[in-house]
């Protein structure tokens, strides 16, 4: 195997104080909450994108489980608490960021918004937050990184030694430093959706695709027409080392090939090859956990996909308490569901350090580019704030179980 070169220290995201009022255009002015985004981004996309990013699998059994899970769990709050100088900011891997949240890596990000990966990746560092490019991406991750130096890179690799050495050393090259292994996709899922919206990968040209792009014209002119008028056709830029498919074919397949013969042994490989942090992403057995740790990763990320895998998959929230204590000395994150402060502060609680959203902030770049990810970052970081002062305490890693309990019937409860 190469020898990779040693990504670069990227400038460590710190705490950003929060911004002066300022006029919000006004395709914002009504958006309160993360889940006004959606309404607003179902507007502007059309129907098979939109379909792509709010769909899941199957029955989205595992998709609406991810937010009924966050519903079943309810604060106990201490009062009388000095919480003046409260103080939402964390450590990872030696780097602070302004809150315990940052943005989940979502594929094709660029169809939805004009450049949108560097659109959700210069929001996050302009917050000081986390980010994960998606290698399902069309911006090849070297112009992501120039943009926003300390995003992290996600990747769906196969189980094929040469590929893996080749993409990780263009990752390491580019100067990430912390590299994510999304390990939940063997094979391809049942993502009925798609097939009933009209998405595929790549898209097919037929009369209806083209009617769904003229009856969202502010879409059509402001992201797809610019983009091919500005760089060409969209490619899948970052799933190997080489160039993919484009995102508009009659014939051309994307390259899902050999993930099925992903396997321990590759991470043992990744491992020894990768220099900077790794993270497993996917994992939700604290068996796996055990694994990832012997293996020497650096953190795990709870994940079931967003509900986009395996239909059923409990949501995260449920097995986060046993997974972070198999996890041990190991960063765990975790992902799928996130909609409010008062979930990310659930999370933390139940063990998780940090946590990643994804469907409303893909939304808020639709609905208006980076100022749209800014200002959904602004209300969730202003939910953790305010829920953080009253429950009466002064920083994240002051939660614990403790401060919660079952919702529902007192019966429930005993």
């Amino acid at each position: 195997m190469s020898s990779l070169p040693t990504p670069a220290a990227a400038p460590a995201p710190t705490p950003v104080p929060a911004p002066a009022a300022t006029r919000l255009p006004r395709v914002l002015r009504g958006i309160l909450s993360l889940d006004d985004f959606e309404a607003a981004a179902r507007r502007r996309l059309p129907r098979p994108i939109y379909g792509y990013v709010a769909g899941a699998a199957e029955n989205n059994h595992s998709r609406d489980d991810n937010r009924a899970a966050f519903a079943e769990l309810g604060f106990v709050p201490r009062v009388l608490v000095d919480v003046s100088r409260r103080d939402q900011s964390v450590e990872l891997f030696g780097r602070r960021y302004a809150t315990p949240f940052g943005i989940a890596p979502m594929g094709i990000s660029a169809l939805s918004a004009y450049r949108g990966d560097i659109v959700l990746a210069r929001a996050a560092q302009a917050a000081g937050i986390g980010a994960i490019m998606s290698g399902s991406s069309l911006i090849p991750l070297e112009a992501v990184h120039e943009a926003a130096p300390g995003t992290w890179f996600q990747a769906y690799l196969p189980g094929d030694p040469a590929r893996i050495d080749a993409l990780i050393e263009r990752v390491a090259r580019a100067g990430y430093r912390t590299l994510v292994l999304t390990v939940d996709i063997p094979v391809s899922a049942n993502r009925e959706n798609n097939v009933r919206t009209g998405f595929s990968t790549p898209l097919k040209p037929s009369l209806r695709l083209a009617w769904d792009g003229l009856t969202h014209p502010a879409w059509l002119a402001g992201t797809f027409l610019r983009t091919l008028a500005r760089h060409g056709m969209p490619h899948f830029e970052n799933s190997f080392a080489t160039r993919g498919a484009p995102i508009l074919s009659a014939n051309v397949l994307r390259d899902f090939s050999a993930r099925d013969h992903l396997n321990w042994a590759h991470v043992a490989r990744i491992r020894r090859a990768w220099k900077g942090e790794l993270v497993i992403k996917g994992i939700m057995s604290p068996a796996d956990a055990a694994l990832a740790r012997q293996h020497g990763v650096d953190g795990i990320i709870v994940s079931n996909h967003g509900g986009r895998q395996l239909d059923g998959t409990v949501s995260p929230l449920r097995v986060l308490p046993d997974v972070a204590e198999a996890a041990g000395g190991m960063v765990v994150m975790m992902d799928s569901g996130i909609r409010r402060g008062a979930d990310v502060l659930k999370a933390l609680a139940l063990g998780a350090r940090y946590v990643f959203v994804g469907r409303p902030m893909n939304y808020a770049a639709a609905v208006a580019g980076e100022a749209g990810v800014a200002h959904a970052i602004r209300l969730l970081r202003d939910e953790v704030d305010r829920n953080l002062a009253m429950l009466g305490l002064l920083s994240c890693a002051a939660l614990d179980v403790g401060v919660l309990r079952p919702m529902g019937p007192m019966g429930a409860a005993r």
